[in-house]
């Protein structure tokens, strides 16, 4: 007998041997995990096969250098502890299978990449995940745009089909990755179509817990970028919502990136940015109402606050934002959007210096707001002002029309600056 008969179509494994028999075994439906498996090989899911995990800490770690555990079509996956090397994937699934079916995940925590991709033979599924944590992961394929290329995230979602007919959705909720002070290697949190004429991914919604991210792009790179979340080309969401913190520490780590089409993007915790080049939010995409509730805070040299450089955007709201270094924009608009609230103020500490825009690297001043030509705003309603602290910095630049402008707490060039615009 390979594994614990349980019931007709459900066996409790015990082993790693046990394990790879019933994967192998089609008749077997339901799969429950006991114990702690150790240096189990990479191992597929049959069609319509599901595995759970038996009690709590129930574990499967897969040797050293190994892909985890593959997915075909119609799996669930539930209250288990999934352990791969941080640079391998511990989920993953199989595209020779003609369509994914329902991909469920509920309940998992992994070290290693979670990756689910629609490309070869998959051109039709839907993906609902509901809880997981990602411990430790790292990153590899990357698509390009707007003269960068893109790191994957610790959960990637991405429909590669090249036929715009492709449709694949999702509804995904409670995702987080990495720890305070150990990031996620490479992106966080990332879902992609093909692109503007390619497959497209549809998304319920997003909702994202604590995600720590840190891109590992080189000093001075400037073609490639990470986000902490990032919607990407073809992928269209009703609503992403950050219930947790957002975090990134590297060179050129956007926190929170839209190259898609939002409807609702909510962020209810701080967001963070510790590198170089890397903005707290920023729109190429559609993107309808952003409402940002906690402080976005940048440390980085370029690191800009909130920027819009291209497609377009209804309404902004934040609470508050804050940057550190030279070249760090407060907030900069570059295309036409209705209405920008701050409501306890927007504040720089750095000068002149170097950032990241559309992959080159410009000279910029850490202005508080910054509307650029080809930008322009219906409405701003600032309280708390609009303070610079480097020297020869100016409050607020204007090269793109503000129809109603409303700045309580006063424009403060504390570093000198006024009519350097």
């Amino acid at each position: 007998m390979n594994g614990l008969e349980t019931a007709a179509g459900k066996k409790t494994v015990t082993t790693v041997e046990q394990l790879v028999a019933v994967t192998q075994d089609a008749g077997v439906r339901q799969i429950l995990v006991r114990g702690h498996l150790v240096d189990a090989p990479s191992v597929l899911l049959a069609p319509g096969q599901t595995l759970e995990g038996e009690g709590e800490g129930t574990t499967i770690a897969f040797a050293k250098d190994t892909d985890g555990l593959q997915l075909s079509s119609d799996n669930r996956i539930q209250n288990i502890h999934l352990d791969a090397s941080a640079d391998r994937r511990a989920i993953f699934n199989d595209t020779t299978v003609n369509g994914l079916g329902r991909i469920e995940l509920r309940r998992i925590s992994t070290t290693g990449r979670v990756q689910i991709i629609a490309r070869d033979k998959v051109y039709s599924g839907h993906v609902d995940v509901d809880g997981l944590d990602i411990v430790a992961a790292g990153a590899n394929e990357r698509p390009q745009g707007y003269g960068v290329h893109v790191l994957q995230g610790a959960f990637t979602l991405w429909n590669q089909q090249p036929d715009g007919n492709v449709l694949i959705t999702a509804d995904l909720i409670g995702l987080s990755a990495g720890r305070d002070g150990a990031p996620v290697r490479g992106g966080g949190i990332f879902v992609s179509g093909a692109g503007d004429k390619g497959g497209r991914l549809i998304v319920r919604r997003l909702e994202t817990d604590a995600v720590y991210s840190d891109g590992g792009i080189a000093p001075g790179t400037a073609d490639q970028i990470s986000g902490g979340v990032f919607t990407l080309h073809g992928a269209h969401v009703d609503s992403v919502r950050n219930r947790g913190p957002v975090v990134t520490y590297g060179v050129n780590d956007m926190v929170l990136d839209n190259w898609g089409m939002v409807d609702r993007w909510t962020a209810e915790q701080k967001l963070t940015s510790h590198g170089p080049s890397g903005i707290g939010f920023v729109n190429f995409g559609v993107l309808q109402e952003v409402k940002v509730k906690a402080p976005i805070e940048t440390f980085g040299q370029g690191a800009r606050g909130f920027n819009v450089y291209t497609g377009t955007m209804d309404s902004a709201e934040f609470d508050r934002i804050i940057t550190h270094a030279d070249g760090a924009v407060g907030v900069q608009i570059s295309r036409p959007i209705a209405r920008l609230v701050v409501h306890r103020g927007i504040e720089t500490f750095g000068g002149t210096g170097p950032s990241l825009v559309k992959g080159v690297v410009v000279s910029l001043s850490a202005i508080a707001l910054s509307i650029k030509p080809g930008g322009s705003v219906r409405a701003i309603e600032i309280d708390g002002g609009l303070k610079t602290n480097g020297a020869g910095v100016p409050p607020i630049e204007q090269q793109g029309a503000i129809d109603s402008l409303r700045v309580a707490g006063g424009c403060v060039a504390a570093g000198g600056g006024f009519g350097k615009t």
